[in-house]
């Protein structure tokens, strides 16, 4: 029996009415539409993260280095224990919120921060290992968990088009249609989208993988052939890799000296809600696009992958890096066919692979990956119609969870609206039978929550 049989073996790929080599484009698939995080989280979190002999530049290489770390480790537990299509990396929105609310903003030391990090992920191991995680969940009401799908989908397409600059910022709309023609990049982006949705409806297989390996490749030929500067349609430079993690690895130990109480209990509170529900959504949303909900809408088994962000995080907080979360790009492997933890298993060895192939990452322009985002953006879309949009309740909570997403640039947001605004419109309508307790009470801890987040408390 060779590996590939053993791996549909031991993963069930087969019984989940997959392959083998469906599971490996889909991982590859999810890999490159999230490998941005490895340049990404580096750029953000060293601003904040300051380390005396050494350059801001080296700082970012060993972040890239633990953001590659927590991001495999964590991947890892979810194929091996989870055995679920989900990878996981340290997450977009809680590093900015790491960087430039806690360290620049209430000043706090990084290490401090990163052991709020730490003490979160502690937490979120012992409310998994004891169900709790799994119950708060499955209060969630039926509405936000069948338009989370969509919600996320939109988010996803919002993010994509800006990153191609599709979409750009205007000081009277808030946002406007980029100038397309003009830009090499939108120009680029917008035609190997093109190209990607015609491989898809086609229903050609890693139809996704292509768009984007051959918008980049077209990126670097336009530049070989002296059409752009490097630059332009290219990254400006190749990053190498700096491997002494000495600084970073153990640092959140300094941080737990002198801390004052009330505010390190603000920073894991935040951190904890925003990943709970971060994480939540992600996995049902993505899960719902699978089909790997049950008919109440909730995830079999939804404790296991939720053992993995847990360990993910507590692990990133040692190595030095920012909380981690379930990836809304595992959407894109599985629309490729992922299904099993074989998929979570391929991206962990390409994360895996990337600590020495840095380099060979950052060769794809952020926009070629930025494909995959729009492409599964609109393929989610699909999920409004499991919403009942007749039921007051459900439309005013789909509707919120929908909506909220994309404008606020958060899925904890969405869920949180459209949490709250359930129990409320239903006991509206005079239906309180359909409300159970716990559900008034998940409402107004969010409505805590949206309280610290808004009121000043955490500036």
């Amino acid at each position: 029996m060779g590996i590939g049989d053993r791996l549909g073996e031991y993963f069930a790929v087969e019984e989940s009415g997959s392959d083998v080599r469906t599971e490996a484009i889909a991982g590859l698939t999810t890999f490159l539409a999230m490998s941005y995080i490895i340049l990404v989280n580096p750029i953000i979190l060293s601003e904040a993260i300051t380390v005396e002999g050494y350059s801001q530049v080296e700082v970012q290489q060993m972040i890239a280095i633990a953001t590659i770390i927590a991001s495999l480790v964590a991947t890892l537990v979810m194929a091996l224990y989870a055995r679920r299509p989900f990878a996981l990396a340290p997450g977009m929105g809680l590093n900015a919120f790491f960087a430039f609310t806690v360290v620049l903003g209430l000043g706090i030391p990084w290490q401090t921060a990163l052991a709020a990090v730490f003490v979160e992920g502690l937490i979120f191991i012992v409310i998994t290992a004891v169900g709790a995680r799994k119950y708060v969940i499955e209060l969630f009401p039926e509405p936000v968990k069948f338009s989370v799908g969509a919600g996320i989908g939109v988010f996803l397409l919002f993010i994509g088009l800006q990153e191609m600059q599709v979409v750009v910022a205007d000081e009277s709309t808030l946002v406007a249609l980029g100038d397309v023609a003009s830009s090499p990049v939108a120009g680029l982006g917008v035609l190997g989208l093109a190209g990607t949705f015609v491989l898809w409806a086609r229903g050609v297989k890693g139809s996704i993988v292509l768009g984007i390996l051959g918008t980049a490749a077209a990126g670097w030929l336009l530049t070989f052939a002296g059409v752009f500067e490097r630059g332009v349609v290219t990254p400006p430079t190749l990053a190498s890799a700096q491997y002494d993690l000495t600084p970073l690895a153990g640092a959140f130990l300094e941080g737990l000296d002198g801390v004052d109480p009330l505010t390190f209990t603000l920073v894991v509170f935040t951190f904890f809600f925003v990943d709970f529900f971060d994480t939540a959504g992600t996995l049902i949303g993505v899960s719902q696009f699978g089909g790997f909900l049950d008919e109440e809408g909730d995830l079999p088994e939804i404790e296991k992958p939720l053992m993995a962000d847990a360990i993910g995080t507590t692990v990133g907080a040692v190595v030095g890096t920012s909380t981690v979360t379930t990836y809304i790009e595992s959407s894109t492997g599985v629309e490729e066919g992922g299904r099993t933890g074989l998929t979570a298993l391929v991206v962990a060895a390409l994360f895996a692979l990337a600590i020495v192939a840095v380099p060979l990452i950052a060769a794809i322009p952020a926009y070629a990956s930025y494909i995959a985002l729009v492409v599964v953006g609109i393929i989610m879309l699909q999920g409004v119609l499991d919403v009942e949009w007749n039921d007051p309740a459900w439309a005013v909570s789909g509707g919120l969870t929908i909506t909220v997403m994309p404008l606020t640039y958060s899925i904890a947001n969405g869920l949180a609206a459209g949490i709250i605004a359930y129990p409320v419109i239903r006991a509206a309508t005079g239906d309180f039978r359909k409300i159970r307790l716990g559900q008034w009470l998940l409402a107004a801890a969010l409505v805590g929550y949206f309280y610290v987040q808004t009121s000043g408390m955490l500036l």
